[in-house]
């Protein structure tokens, strides 16, 4: 899948893309969302970055970020490792 769909609730992101950023069987993706286990951050772009949205999903120490336009096209994906929360990053 190559687009996000957006609503008047949000951004819907399939399972399948999830799972695939996590290595994970997409039919575990919404009982892990539902356990708040898959969370994530959703910021809007502005300036130069608007019309732009990022999606980041934090799921056992790692990061998928998804750019997004407004027409809901991934123009970018990024996976990471994130420190765990209360550890200092270096």
């Amino acid at each position: 899948m190559d687009m996000i769909e957006l609503t008047e609730q949000g951004f819907v992101v399939e399972a399948q893309e999830l799972a695939a950023g996590f290595g994970l069987e997409p039919g575990r993706v919404p009982e892990l969302m539902r356990d708040n286990r898959i969370t994530t951050r959703c910021e809007t772009g502005e300036g130069e970055d608007a019309g732009r949205h990022r999606l980041t999903f934090f799921y056992d120490g790692r990061a998928l970020r998804l750019t997004v336009d407004d027409a809901g096209t991934i123009l970018s994906r990024a996976r990471f490792d994130i420190p765990a929360r209360g550890q200092a990053a270096g």
